[in-house]
C-alpha cells in the first residue's frame, strides 16, 4: 500500500468526528504512532475539524470528496451516521482508498452487499469495527467455551441491560439509529462468533420502541437464535433497572456466567462420573436419585478492561493486514451472516417475509 510499507505509519483518513470518531478512532489511532497516523479528517461541524488540525496536525476537509481524492490518504475510517455507511464506504473504495467501517456494517443485507461488491472491484480492504470482539469480557468466555469444559452448548444468553434516556442521532430512525443497528451489531455478533454459526439459525425477533428514547427508534429487542440443538437468547434494552447477567452459557458439562467484571463457570469432568441407569424402581427412602456433583470452579476478573481498549487491540492486529503481511482480522463473510440475521430482525418491523440469502 502507497505510504504504507513496514515501519511506516498507516495514513488515516476520518469522517466523523463525534463521540465514536473522536474518542475511539481518532485518539486510538493517535496513541499508536508506530502504525498509523491521522492525515485528514472530515465533519459538517467546522469546529470538530478546527479541533482534530490542532490536536493531530492533520488536514480538514470540508467535503468529503476531497478526503476520498486525497493522495495522501491510504485509508479512510467511516464514523458518520450509520444510515451514511454504505454511500460513503462505496465513494472511498471506488478512490481505491481502504475503508473501516464503524458499526454497524450497514443498516441492511442489500446495503452490505453493495459495499462488499464495492470492495471486490476495488480489490481493497473492507473492514467492519467490531470491537467488541476484543474486549477482555468476550474473549475470556470464548475463550472458555472454546475449551469445551462446558461441554455441547445448550444455551446461550447474552444481556445488554440499562435504563436510561436518549435523544441523541441514535434513537431516529432515519438516520440508522435503534438498538438494533447500535448494540444487536455487537450482540449478534458475538453470539454467532462464540457458536461457529455455519448454519444459518431461525430467528425470532420482537422489537419496541418506548418513550425513554425520543426519535422513535426501537430500544427494547428480544432475539432468539434457533439451531437443531442450540438455542440463543439475546436481550438488548433500554427499560431494565435491574440489570442481568451479561453473559449465562448453558453446557451439558457446565455453566458460564460473567456479571460486571467478573466472569465464573464451573464445570465437571463427564468421565469422572459413575455410569447411572433409568430404572422405575421404587426410590428408596422416596428420595430422588441424586448425588453430589465433582465441581470444578474458576472464575477470573476483566476489571480495568476499558471500552477503549479494545479499539486498540483491534487496530494493532489489522495494521498488518493493511500493509499486505497478514489476512483480515475478521472476514467479510462473517459480517454478511451478521446483517442475515439482523435483516430478519428488522422484518418484524413490517411484518413482511425475508427471504433466506445465505452465502
Amino acid at each position: 500500500m502507497s505510504g504504507a510499507g513496514t515501519g511506516t505509519p498507516i495514513r488515516v483518513g476520518i469522517a466523523g468526528l463525534g463521540r465514536a470518531g473522536w474518542h475511539l478512532h481518532a485518539r486510538t489511532l493517535a496513541a499508536l504512532p508506530g502504525d498509523y497516523r491521522v492525515v485528514a479528517v472530515h465533519d459538517p461541524v467546522a469546529g470538530r475539524m478546527a479541533e482534530a488540525v490542532a490536536e493531530f496536525g492533520c488536514v480538514s476537509h470540508p467535503d468529503y470528496a476531497d478526503l476520498v481524492a486525497a493522495a495522501d490518504v491510504d485509508v479512510v475510517v467511516v464514523t458518520s451516521p450509520s444510515a451514511t455507511h454504505a454511500d460513503l464506504a462505496v465513494r472511498a473504495l471506488e478512490h481505491g482508498k481502504h475503508v473501516i467501517v464503524e458499526k454497524p456494517f450497514a443498516t441492511s443485507l442489500a446495503e452490505g452487499d453493495r459495499m462488499i461488491a464495492a470492495a471486490q472491484r476495488a480489490g481493497r480492504i473492507l473492514f467492519a469495527a467490531q470491537n467488541q470482539r476484543y474486549s477482555l469480557l468476550f474473549r475470556t468466555v470464548r475463550d472458555v467455551v472454546s475449551s469445551g469444559k462446558l461441554g455441547k452448548l445448550l444455551e446461550v444468553k447474552t444481556h445488554w441491560h440499562a435504563f436510561r434516556r436518549r435523544w441523541d442521532w441514535q434513537t431516529i430512525p432515519e438516520l440508522g439509529g435503534g438498538a438494533l443497528n447500535n448494540d444487536g451489531s455487537h450482540a449478534v455478533d458475538h453470539v454467532l462468533t462464540l457458536v461457529g454459526a455455519a448454519v444459518p439459525p431461525e430467528v425470532f425477533c420482537r422489537l419496541r420502541a418506548t418513550p425513554l428514547s425520543a426519535g422513535g427508534a426501537e430500544d427494547h429487542v428480544k432475539i432468539v437464535l434457533a439451531w437443531d440443538e442450540l438455542v440463543a437468547d439475546i436481550e438488548l434494552t433500554n427499560a431494565c433497572a435491574y440489570p442481568q447477567p451479561k453473559w449465562l452459557v448453558l453446557g451439558e458439562s457446565g455453566t458460564l456466567v460473567a456479571e460486571g467484571d467478573v466472569v465464573r463457570w464451573r464445570y465437571l469432568d463427564p468421565a469422572a462420573l459413575p455410569p447411572r441407569t433409568a430404572t422405575a424402581a421404587p426410590a428408596e427412602g422416596r428420595a430422588y436419585d441424586t448425588e453430589e456433583l465433582p465441581w470444578v470452579d474458576e472464575e477470573t476478573s476483566v476489571a480495568g478492561d476499558a471500552y477503549a481498549d479494545s479499539h486498540v487491540r483491534m487496530y494493532t492486529e489489522l495494521a498488518p493486514a493493511l500493509r499486505g503481511t497478514a489476512p483480515v482480522p475478521i472476514p467479510l463473510a462473517e459480517i454478511r451472516r451478521q446483517l442475515v440475521v439482523l435483516d430478519q430482525c428488522r422484518a418484524a418491523l413490517t411484518e413482511t417475509p425475508i427471504a433466506e440469502d445465505v452465502r
